[in-house]
C-alpha cells in the first residue's frame, strides 16, 4: 500500500512526523515544550518500515531531540528523563519491529505453503483443454486459509473429457484431505472407465472409504459427505450408444446415438449446472442423486442424464457460496435472474471467462464482500469447430 511506482515510501510519514514535532515545539514558548513527543516517530516507522529503516528513525529521533531540546538555551529544557523516555522508545519500537516483521515473514511462509496446498489439491487448468473452454474461480470464506473444500477439475481421456465441480461438507484440513482423495481418484477413474456411471460409482465407493479411514482413526469428521455434479463430454459424436445407462434420458439426437450437442450429467445433491447462452438462461433438467458417501440411504443405480446442449451455451456450475450468499438484508443472490439481465445487455458475456467473472463479482457485490461459504463458480463451454472435442492428454 505505501509503494509508489514499485517504491517503498514507508519512510515518508514517521520522516514528516519527525519534521513536524520539531517545527511545532520551535513555535512554542515558555515551559510548553513538546520535543518529548518525538518518541512517537520510532513507533509509527516500526510499525510500517522495516528493522533498519526503525533503527535509522530511532537514532534521528534521539539526535534532533538532543539538537533541539538544547538548541535554545533561554528555553525550558526538558532534560535527561525525556532524553531517556526518547532513547528507551527507539529501542523498543527496533525489538517490536523486529517481531513484527518475523511474524509477517511467518505468515509469508504459510501462505506459501497453503497456496502449494492448493496447487496440488485444485491443479491449475489450461484455459483450453481436452476440447472444452474453462474458467474457474475459487475463493474461501477465510481469506486467510487460501483453501477449503470446494474442488473442481477437468480430465480428458479417450472416452471423452469428464468435468467435476464439488463442495465437501464441512471446513478445515479435514475438508482439504477429503476434495483431495475425491479428486485422486476422478483423475483416474475419469481417464480409464468407459462410462460416466462407472466413474460416478468409483467416486462414491472412495467418499465411503475415506470415511471408513477418518472413523478409524477415531476423527470426528467420519460422517463427512460431498455434493458434487459430474459432467461427460462425449470424444465422438457420432459414437453409437451400446449399453450406457440412460435414466433420466433427454436425448436430442434420438436414442442410440449420442447427439453432436449432448452432454452427460450425474448430479450428487448438487445444485444443478444453469445453461447460460445468447438465448437466455436455463436450468439443465437433472434430479436426484444424494451426495457422495450417503447410497446407503437409496441404493438405486446411480442415474445418469443425457441432455441437449448447443454450440454457443456454456455450463456454469456453482457451490454454495453463490447461491446462499445473501444480502445485507438476508436476501438470497438472484443469480438466474442477474446472469439473463448481464447475457441480454451482452451476449458475449457467455463466454466461460466472462461467465466466471461476472458471477464473482455479482456475489461479492450482493454479500457486500462478506463470504459465509467457500465460493466455486466454473464454467464450461465445447471450444467450436471440427474435431474441437477430441480429448487431448
Amino acid at each position: 500500500m505505501l509503494q509508489v511506482r514499485g517504491r517503498s515510501v514507508a519512510w515518508v510519514p514517521p520522516l514528516l512526523l519527525l519534521i513536524a514535532i520539531a517545527a511545532i515545539d520551535y513555535h512554542t514558548t515558555g515551559e510548553f515544550r513538546i520535543i518529548s513527543w518525538i518518541v512517537l516517530v520510532p513507533g509509527i516507522a516500526a510499525a510500517i518500515c522495516g528493522v533498519p529503516g526503525t533503527a535509522v528513525f530511532a537514532v534521528l529521533s534521539i539526535g534532533t531531540f538532543t539538537i533541539v531540546d538544547h538548541g535554545w538555551p533561554h528555553e525550558f529544557q526538558t532534560g535527561v528523563p525525556d532524553f531517556i523516555l526518547v532513547a528507551t522508545g527507539g529501542v523498543l519500537a527496533t525489538l517490536a519491529c523486529g517481531v513484527r516483521v518475523r511474524g509477517e515473514n511467518r505468515a509469508l511462509h504459510m501462505r506459501d505453503v497453503a497456496d502449494t496446498v492448493r496447487r496440488t489439491v485444485l491443479r491449475p487448468l489450461p484455459p483450453s483443454w481436452g476440447g472444452l473452454e474453462n474458467a474457474g474461480v475459487y475463493l474461501t470464506a477465510d481469506a486467510g486459509a487460501r483453501v477449503g473444500g470446494d474442488f473442481y477439475d477437468i480430465q480428458p481421456g479417450p472416452y471423452g473429457t469428464r468435468v467435476l465441480v464439488g463442495d465437501v461438507q464441512g471446513k478445515g484440513l479435514g475438508a482439504v484431505e477429503t476434495a483431495a482423495a475425491l479428486l485422486g481418484t476422478f483423475r483416474e477413474a475419469g481417464y480409464y472407465e468407459p462410462e460416466l456411471a462407472t466413474v460416478a460409482e468409483r467416486l462414491e465407493e472412495r467418499m465411503l472409504r475415506h470415511r471408513s479411514y477418518t472413523a478409524a482413526l477415531g476423527r470426528a469428521d467420519g460422517d463427512r459427505f460431498a455434493t458434487a455434479v459430474l459432467l461427460g463430454f462425449p470424444a465422438d459424436a457420432d459414437q453409437p450408444d451400446t449399453g450406457r445407462p440412460d435414466t433420466g434420458r433427454a436425448d436430442a439426437a434420438g436414442p442410440g446415438t449420442v447427439g453432436p450437442g449432448t452432454v452427460e450429467a450425474v448430479v450428487f445433491g448438487h445444485e444443478p449446472p444453469l445453461a447460460v447462452g445468447p438465448a437466455g438462461v436455463r436450468p439443465l433438467p437433472v434430479t436426484g442423486g444424494l451426495p457422495l458417501g450417503l447410497r446407503e440411504l437409496d441404493p438405486a443405480p446411480v442415474r445418469v442424464h443425457r441432455l441437449p446442449l448447443a454450440a454457443d451455451e456454456t455450463l456454469l456450475l456453482v457451490t454454495d457460496g453463490v447461491t446462499e450468499a445473501r444480502d445485507a438484508g438476508g436476501a438470497f443472490y438472484p443469480l438466474v435472474e442477474e446472469l439473463a439481465r448481464t447475457v441480454a445487455r451482452d451476449p458475449r458475456a457467455a463466454e466461460p471467462a466472462r461467465l466466471a467473472a461476472a458471477v464473482r463479482d455479482g456475489t461479492l457485490r450482493h454479500s457486500g464482500g462478506h463470504l459465509n461459504d467457500d465460493t466455486t463458480v466454473f464454467a464450461v463451454r465445447r471450444i467450436r469447430g471440427p474435431g474441437a472435442n477430441a480429448p487431448k492428454g
